[in-house]
């Protein structure tokens, strides 16, 4: 996957997005923080995250990886054609190997492609992954890191991946490699006096970018009375029972086979 693309309203700042990454539409009140529907109000429905939106003025960012849903739409396609052809065209057993394939490898598809997403709000910060749904009110946050992965951590020693903020090694050296060469001073006097010295932002990998932002908004929401309470996790059983039940049809298939 490559590097996430922030999705926001445009009353919203968020992170500049590199080449290769889009950003989705209506982040603010469709795929904000209540995009997930009943998930209940420690995650915030779709009239809760409006009102919340309306009573702090802040539109939700949601971050993507632009390359993991291009990916993920490929793959889909190839399953889907190839299964819908031995569907068609099959005899035997293979219309119903198809068919238990495709239950089995299209939720994992989605999980792992299109499904993981970071929804960044005014109290808490809602992280998408492809088996669980995380809510982390601000208040419950210590940090943010990315290394090898980018992770949030929680008062209550809790570590959280962020599927959807993918770390790059290779943006990473590009930034360095820019950093080295804006660090000497030039020779040839061609530096502008208006340039700005202190944008750090754009001499920083994207990953790196997008966890320093979501740092900085945890420190400034930390002590709002609304980014108060624990954390919630809820596992997307939406994902799990289909791809489980394919892959027991497609199992069993194959040893009474």
């Amino acid at each position: 996957m490559t590097s996430p693309a922030p999705d926001h309203d445009s009353s919203a700042s968020g992170p500049d997005a590199e080449s290769g990454s889009e950003p989705a539409s209506g982040s603010a009140s469709g795929s904000g923080a209540g995009a997930e529907s009943g998930f209940g109000s420690g995650a915030g429905s779709g009239s809760g995250s409006e009102s919340e939106s309306a009573e702090s003025g802040y539109a939700d960012r949601v971050f993507r990886s632009g390359g993991g849903i291009v990916g993920g739409g490929v793959l889909l396609a190839i399953v889907l054609w190839i299964g819908v052809d031995a569907l068609v065209r099959g005899t035997g057993r293979t219309p119903w190997l198809a068919l238990a394939g495709m239950l089995c490898a299209v939720p994992l598809i989605v999980a792992f492609s299109l499904r993981p997403a970071v929804f960044a709000g005014a109290d808490r910060l809602r992280i998408r992954n492809p088996f669980r749904t995380i809510v982390l009110p601000w208040g419950s946050v210590t940090d943010i890191r990315a290394s090898y992965s980018c992770e949030a951590f929680t008062r209550d020693s809790g570590k959280f991946q962020l599927w959807a903020v993918p770390v790059s090694l290779r943006q990473r050296k590009r930034a360095a490699r820019q950093q080295t060469r804006r660090a000497g001073d030039d020779p040839h006097g061609r530096t502008s006096v208006h340039a700005d010295v202190t944008d750090s932002q754009s001499r920083m990998a994207t990953a790196d970018r997008t966890t320093a932002d979501l740092r900085d908004l945890a420190e400034r929401s930390a002590s709002r009375a609304t980014a108060q309470g624990d954390p919630v996790v809820r596992w997307a059983y939406e994902v799990i029972a289909p791809a489980a039940a394919g892959f027991v049809v497609l199992l069993v298939l194959l040893l009474v086979g």
